[in-house]
């Protein structure tokens, strides 16, 4: 048979009736302890498709063979949450006395654990400008021993010139890693452009409904068995339930994803026009940085982004943002409904200042009303003013 396409690799990858009574969707597998019928099936463990519910389920093997499917990777590994994902990778590739270089505009809790425990452990990180590009290979020591990159950036939506970072990484034997958390392999595919290591929080776009704590990491054949090692070693997997949940997530990804993407570029160019909104950083628009790598590429847009105000009184922002009904305050993405999340990131910005003046704040478009949500942030506007 031909190559698939996305849709139907989403649609029927990891599923296998045929195992379950005909069961399409890989039925919930809660186990702990699997038994073996006979000593000799038990001194051949290690060629066991199953041994125990931490190291793998008939559950996480579908979700784990759909996403690898996705990604064109050689394996996946199913965590506990997209942090755990992020870590997992850190640690597969690095140890005491080695340098580890970390895009400037990483998630927070990547550059807390970078700050708090990878050094702790004897690993240097370094933070990088986002857009180095191939201006990277300055900063490579002859122990740099992992590259990670986050574009666009989680909250000021940088977009790096992915491909010549992996290059020069490439040419020094430096493991390259990037959280495609944002994009998923919908829109951008790390592996086939020379990453080593993709991760993403599945919470986010790939289960899509905001009930969900999941992440994922997948690797080329020389890089996922040190993944698979290291999250067997650290005891992390992820539970029953939630693997459910985001196969049942991948099931929809591509419909919902167009749908995220139209919404949001409709807000996004709404929102160019608003006196109150000084700049939009949506990677699909030229105000934001990095905006020829993402045309480079990227093959669209997913619905998260950000955007400044002029405003920087915190009492007027409160009153805008309090009056708010359909755009809660929260800290995820990838859902069915609409976020905003006002964090300012002058103060992790270590590489290089951050120095746009004005409130930074980053949206989630979700599914409502698109009218309704023009309507709430013109309103919310008003209050502003």
């Amino acid at each position: 048979m031909t190559t698939k396409k996305t849709g139907t690799l989403l649609t029927h990858a990891g599923s296998n009736p045929k195992a379950f009574h005909g069961v399409v969707n890989t039925p919930v597998h809660r186990a702990s302890t699997i038994v073996f019928n006979t000593y000799a099936e038990f001194e051949n463990i290690s060629k066991a498709p199953f041994s125990y519910g931490r190291s793998g389920t008939p559950t996480s093997a579908s979700f784990e063979e759909a996403v690898a499917a996705l990604e064109g990777a050689a394996g996946s590994v199913s965590v506990s949450s997209g942090l755990s994902a992020i870590t997992i990778a850190l640690m597969s590739f690095s140890k005491a006395g080695d340098h580890v270089l970390v895009s400037d505009n990483v998630y927070g809790p990547c550059r807390k654990f970078c700050r708090e425990i990878l050094t702790k452990y004897g690993v240097e990180v370094e933070f990088y400008p986002p857009l180095a590009g191939a201006g990277i290979e300055k900063l490579f020591r002859k122990n740099t021993s992992a590259l990670f990159m986050e574009s666009p950036g989680s909250l000021t939506f940088e977009v790096g010139d992915i491909g010549a970072m992996a290059g020069a990484a490439r040419a020094k034997n430096i493991t390259t890693i990037m959280d495609n958390s944002w994009a998923t392999p919908l829109l951008f595919k790390p592996l086939e452009n020379g990453i080593d290591v993709s991760l993403m929080s599945a919470t986010k776009y790939i289960s899509g409904h905001s009930d969900v704590i999941l992440g994922v990491v997948s690797g080329t054949a020389d890089s996922y068995p040190q993944l698979k090692k290291t999250a067997l070693q650290l005891g992390v997997c992820a539970g029953s339930e939630e693997l459910y949940l985001g196969l049942r997530g991948l099931r929809t990804l591509e419909v919902r994803m167009k749908e995220h993407q139209s919404r949001a570029l409709e807000m996004a160019h709404w929102l160019e026009q608003q006196p109150a909104v000084k700049r939009v950083l949506h990677p699909a628009l030229p105000s934001c940085p990095g905006h020829d790598n993402w045309k480079k590429y990227f093959k669209g847009a997913s619905g998260t982004f950000g955007i400044i105000l002029r405003e920087t009184d915190k009492t007027k922002i409160a009153k805008m943002l309090d009056g708010f009904e359909l755009f809660h305050m929260g800290a995820s993405w990838g859902g069915y409904e609409s976020l905003c999340f006002p964090v300012q990131p002058k103060s992790d910005r270590t590489a290089e200042p951050w120095t746009e003046e004005g409130f930074s704040l980053r949206l989630h478009i979700g599914f409502e009303d698109i009218g309704d949500l023009k309507a709430e942030l013109a309103d919310g506007f008003k209050r502003l003013a």
